[in-house]
């Protein structure tokens, strides 16, 4: 299971769900799905979102053990 940042780096952007969606080639319920913690998102998503931003994975996203 992942924690995403993802809503949180969106609103230092101003970016909205369905403009990130477009950049990264996904759908807007994709991206709220994964904000909510409904998806695990691909590594390839993953490091698009993170291309995104500017940052590493490991800033928007963390690995959770259950």
């Amino acid at each position: 299971m992942f924690r995403s940042r993802t809503k949180e780096y969106r609103a230092k952007h101003n970016m909205k769900q369905d403009e990130l969606a477009s950049l990264v080639g996904v759908r807007r319920e994709t991206i709220g799905n994964l904000e909510n913690g409904k998806y695990n998102p691909s590594l390839k998503l993953a490091f698009d979102i993170a291309n995104v931003f500017n940052v590493s994975i490991e800033e928007i996203f963390e690995y959770i053990k259950n």
